[in-house]
C-alpha cells in the first residue's frame, strides 16, 4: 500500500450525506462520480442532478467554491455501474436498512476492481454484517468510514474494520482521509453506533430523562447545555431539531433493537411527545418545527404542560450560574452535586450518568479513553471529552460521588463502576491513554502521517508538545525555532488577544523580520487560529478620542511599513493562514511571499464595518494586481480589474475557504491549500525552506503602477450614486466606499498614469485618516467594540 493513490471516488447514494461526501472529495480536487437509483420519469440521472443543484443552496456551503461542483459526475445504478471501475475508492451512503445495503453491494460488487477500496458511511449498523454480503474477494477491502454531518465541517471520521478488512489497507485510508480530506481518525469497534454516536445519543436520552424527572423547560436546558458546560450553542433540544427528530429516534430505535444487555436498556425510547411530534410531521429545522419553531421574529418552544408553544427564552438561575463561573473544576461539580436547586441537580445528574456510561463501556465501545474523548470532541462539538471532564473534576472523589449516587438508586442504572476505575487517578497520562480492554496504556498512532502534526489536539494529561526554542520576544511576537524540523527557518508568532495587531505587534514584526534578514534562511508566521482579526481596534479608539490623529497616522505607516518588511524582506516569508485573516491580518498574508492556508480560512478586507479602508498595504497590492492584469490583456485597460477589487473591499467580502480566498484575490493560485490545519506548521516551514534553497529574491518595489485615476474614481462614484438613491447605502457608506475607490485607482491622477508603490501607500493613508477624524466612523468603531457587530449610520 506505499502506492495508494485515489484519483477518483464514487459515492453510492445521493441524500444529504451521500451528495455532501461528494461535495468535500470535490472540493479537495478528486473527482467524484455520485450515483443514485433511475428516475422514473424524465432523465436518468434526475435524482444526482437535483442533489447537486441542492448543494449550491446549503448554509453553510458543502463546497469550498461553487465551481468544484464542476468535478462532481452525476449517474445511476440502471446504466452506469461500468464507471466503478475508473475508482479507486468507492463509499456507500444509501439509507440505514440493512437489506437496501446489502441488495445494492450485489448489484455493484462485479463492477469494482479487485485492487479498490470500498466502505460504508453507515451511522451504527454491523460492518461484519455488511461484509458477509460481499464476494469473499472484497472482504479484504472493506470496512466502515462514517462522517458525520455536515462533512465538510465535523473534523470526525470513524474508521470501522471487519474480520477480514487488511490492515495496510486501513492505514492507508487513514493516512488518505486524514490528509487529504482533513478528518480526525478514530478506530471504532464494530458495536452498534459506533463510538461518538453510542456516547451521544445516551447523552441526549439522559437529558430526556433528567428533564422530565425535574420538570424543566427545553428552552431552559438548551441554556444549560450549552457553551456554559462546553458543548455547542445548539446544545441538545436545538441540536435534535437541526439533526432532525426522525433521524433521532431512529438512532434510538437501532440502540434499543441491538443492545438488549446494555444495563440502561429501559431509557433506549422516545419520549411519547418525540413520538407524537413525528407523527404530525414536526421533525425540526427541516420541516420548520419541532421542539422549537419561529413565528415571525420570534422563537417558539413546545410546553409540555400547555401541549402548545410559549415563547423560549429561560435563562440560567443566579445561583447556578455562579457555580458555572467557577474555574475550579473540582470545586464547581462539588458544589453541583450539593446544590438543591433543580438546574444544578440536573447538571450533576448528566454529567455523572455520562460518566457512569462511559466508564462501563469503555472496553466495548473503544480501544482507549483518548479515542472516545476525541470522538466526542469531533463529533459533537464538545471542549471536553467526558473522561477528561472527569479527570479534571478529581478522578476519585468524582468517582465516589458516582458510586455513591448508584448505590443509593439515583443514577439511572444500577450497574456497578468497573474496578479499573478505583485502581487509577485518572485515564489519561503523558505515556499515553487507559484500555479498558487491554487494561495498558496506549500511546497515539505512530502511522507516518501524523509526523506531519506539530501541533495536534490534544486531551488533558498528555505529554505538552515542545514550545520551541525561543530567539526573540516582545510584548507583541514571539520569534523561535522548531530544531527538530529545521534549525533556520524562524516561526513568528503573535501574542496579542485574538492575534489583533497593535503597536507591540508591529514593532516586533518589524525587529523579528530585520533578525530574520541577519540570522536565518526563512520565516514562517503561524500561531493557532485566528491568524488575525485585524488592526487593535481599542487603541485606535483611544487614540480617536485623544485626538491624537498624528500619532494615528504615524501608526498606519509603521502598519504600512511592516507589509512591505513582509513582502520584500530578504528571506522568504511564508504565512501560515488559518481561520480568520480579517483586515490587518488578510493585508499581512497578501504581502507573504508565499500563503499555506488551512481549507477553514476566512479572509478578507472588511475595514468598511468600521467606516474605514485598507491602508496596511492591501489597497496597493490591488491596484498591483490590477496593473498586472491589464498589462497581459489585449487592451491593457486598468479599471475592469479594478472594479471586481473595488466590489470586494466595498462590499466587505469574505472569502469563506481558502479556494474562495483565491477567487476573491487573497491568495495566488499557486499557494498551499491544506485540508487538515493540524498540518500547517510543517507544511509552511518545508514550502520556507525550499524557497530558500530555490535561491529565492524579493520582487523589486514598482516605480510604474498604470492606475485607474479619475475616471476609474468617478466610474465607482456613479454605482455608488445608484445605490444610494435606492437606499441600499447611506451617506456614510457612500464617503466610505468613495475613500477605497480612490486608494484603489491611485488617487486623483490622470487616467493611465504611471505612479509608485510608495505614492499608492500615501494616498491609503491620507484616506484611512480623514475617515478616522469623521465622527461616524468613529461611532462605528465604538459599536464595533462594544457589541462585535457593525453598524449602520
Amino acid at each position: 500500500m506505499s502506492n495508494f493513490i485515489i484519483r477518483k471516488v464514487a459515492v453510492l447514494g445521493a441524500g444529504v450525506m451521500g451528495a455532501q461526501i461528494a461535495a468535500h472529495c470535490a472540493s479537495a480536487d478528486v473527482p467524484v462520480v455520485l450515483f443514485d437509483l433511475s428516475a422514473k420519469e424524465g432523465k436518468p440521472n434526475a435524482i444526482v442532478d437535483r442533489a447537486l443543484a441542492g448543494l449550491k443552496k446549503l448554509d453553510p456551503a458543502p463546497l469550498a467554491a461553487k465551481d468544484r461542483l464542476a468535478f462532481i459526475d452525476a449517474a445511476n445504478y440502471g446504466s452506469d455501474l461500468e464507471q466503478l471501475r475508473d475508482c479507486d475508492l468507492i463509499i456507500e451512503a444509501i439509507a440505514e436498512k440493512m437489506e437496501w445495503k446489502l441488495d445494492l453491494y450485489a448489484k455493484v460488487a462485479p463492477h469494482i476492481r479487485p485492487n479498490a477500496i470500498f466502505a460504508s458511511n453507515t451511522s451504527g449498523l454491523s460492518i461484519n454484517a455488511l461484509a458477509e454480503g460481499m464476494p469473499a474477494a472484497l472482504r479484504g477491502r472493506f470496512c466502515g468510514i462514517h462522517f458525520f454531518n455536515p462533512p465538510r465541517y465535523m473534523p470526525l471520521v470513524e474508521l470501522i474494520a471487519t474480520r477480514d478488512t487488511e490492515p495496510a489497507m486501513l492505514d492507508a485510508l487513514e493516512t488518505w482521509v486524514t490528509s487529504r480530506l482533513g478528518k480526525g481518525i478514530v478506530r471504532a469497534k464494530d458495536t452498534p453506533n459506533f463510538v461518538a454516536n453510542r456516547v451521544g445519543v445516551f447523552s441526549i436520552l439522559a437529558v430526556m430523562h433528567h428533564t422530565a424527572r425535574l420538570g424543566l423547560g427545553f428552552d431552559e436546558v438548551d441554556a444549560l447545555t450549552g457553551p456554559r458546560i462546553g458543548r455547542p450553542k445548539s446544545a441538545t433540544y436545538r441540536t435534535a431539531d437541526v439533526v432532525g427528530l426522525d433521524t433521532l429516534a431512529h438512532v434510538v430505535g437501532t440502540m434499543q433493537a441491538t443492545l438488549a444487555d446494555d444495563p440502561w436498556h429501559a431509557h433506549f425510547a422516545s419520549p411519547e411527545w418525540l413520538q407524537a411530534l413525528i407523527a404530525k410531521g414536526a421533525l425540526g429545522q427541516k420541516t420548520r418545527a419541532g421542539i422549537f419553531r419561529k413565528e415571525g421574529k420570534q422563537i417558539m418552544v413546545l410546553d409540555l404542560a400547555r401541549q402548545d408553544y410559549r415563547p423560549s427564552g429561560a435563562e440560567i438561575a443566579v445561583e447556578v450560574d455562579e457555580i458555572l463561573k467557577l474555574r475550579d473544576a473540582k470545586e464547581k461539580f462539588a458544589r453541583l452535586a450539593a446544590c438543591a436547586h433543580p438546574q444544578a441537580q440536573f447538571l450533576w445528574s448528566i454529567f455523572r450518568d455520562v460518566f457512569h456510561y462511559c466508564a462501563v463501556h469503555l472496553g466495548d465501545i473503544a480501544d482507549n479513553a483518548r479515542d472516545l474523548d476525541l470522538a466526542m470532541r469531533w463529533g459533537f462539538g464538545w471542549a471536553q471529552g467526558p473522561f477528561e471532564t472527569w479527570q479534571a473534576a478529581g478522578w476519585r472523589e468524582v468517582a465516589e460521588m458516582v458510586r455513591a449516587d448508584i448505590e443509593h438508586g439515583r443514577a439511572m442504572a444500577s450497574a456497578p463502576l468497573p474496578a479499573w476505575v478505583f485502581r487509577r487517578d485518572g485515564v489519561h497520562e503523558a505515556a499515553g491513554s487507559y484500555s479498558a480492554a487491554d487494561d495498558a496504556l496506549k500511546a497515539r498512532s505512530a502511522l507516518p502521517v501524523y509526523e506531519r502534526q506539530l501541533y495536534p489536539e490534544q486531551v488533558m494529561g498528555e505529554a505538552p508538545r515542545s514550545r520551541g526554542e525561543t530567539l526573540w520576544e516582545n510584548d507583541g511576537v514571539r520569534l523561535w525555532l522548531r530544531p527538530d524540523q529545521d534549525a533556520r527557518i524562524g516561526i513568528l508568532s503573535f501574542k496579542s488577544k485574538m492575534h489583533a495587531i497593535g503597536d507591540e505587534v508591529l514593532d516586533g514584526l518589524l525587529e523579528a523580520v530585520a533578525r530574520a534578514e541577519r540570522d536565518l534562511d526563512g520565516v514562517v508566521l503561524w500561531h493557532e487560529a485566528p491568524f488575525a482579526v485585524g488592526a487593535n481596534l481599542q487603541q485606535v479608539a483611544a487614540a480617536c478620542q485623544a485626538g491624537q490623529f498624528d500619532l494615528l497616522e504615524k501608526t498606519v505607516a509603521k502598519f504600512q511599513q511592516a507589509s512591505m518588511a513582509i513582502k520584500h524582506a530578504q528571506v522568504p516569508v511564508v504565512a501560515a493562514v488559518q481561520g480568520m485573516a480579517l483586515g490587518g491580518g488578510c493585508e499581512f498574508a497578501m504581502h507573504a511571499a508565499h500563503r499555506v492556508m488551512a481549507l477553514e480560512s476566512y479572509v478578507g478586507l472588511v475595514e468598511v464595518g468600521v467606516g474605514l479602508i485598507p491602508a496596511g498595504g492591501g489597497s496597493k497590492e490591488f491596484a498591483l494586481q490590477a496593473h498586472r492584469l491589464a498589462q497581459r490583456a489585449a487592451g491593457g485597460d486598468v479599471f475592469p480589474y479594478i472594479q471586481t477589487a473595488f466590489q470586494t473591499v466595498a462590499m466587505a467580502t469574505v472569502a469563506k475557504s481558502a479556494v474562495e480566498a483565491v477567487q476573491y484575490g487573497f491568495a495566488k493560485p499557486s499557494d498551499d491549500v491544506l485540508f487538515n490545519a493540524h498540518e500547517l506548521l510543517y507544511v509552511a516551514i518545508r514550502r520556507a525552506r525550499a524557497m530558500a534553497e530555490a535561491g529565492w529574491r524579493p520582487p523589486l518595489v514598482e516605480r510604474k503602477v498604470v492606475v485607474a485615476g479619475r475616471n476609474g474614481i468617478a466610474t465607482c462614484e456613479m454605482m455608488l450614486a445608484n445605490m444610494r438613491e435606492g437606499g441600499f447605502i447611506s451617506a456614510h457608506d457612500y464617503r466610505v466606499s468613495k475613500a477605497a475607490a480612490t486608494a484603489l485607482c491611485g488617487g486623483e491622477v490622470d487616467t493611465n498614469a504611471r505612479v509608485s508603490e510608495a505614492w499608492i501607500l500615501d494616498v491609503e493613508r491620507a484616506q484611512f485618516v480623514e475617515l478616522l477624524k469623521n465622527e461616524q466612523t468613529q461611532q462605528r468603531i465604538v459599536h464595533m467594540l462594544e457589541t462585535g457587530k457593525p453598524l449602520r449610520n
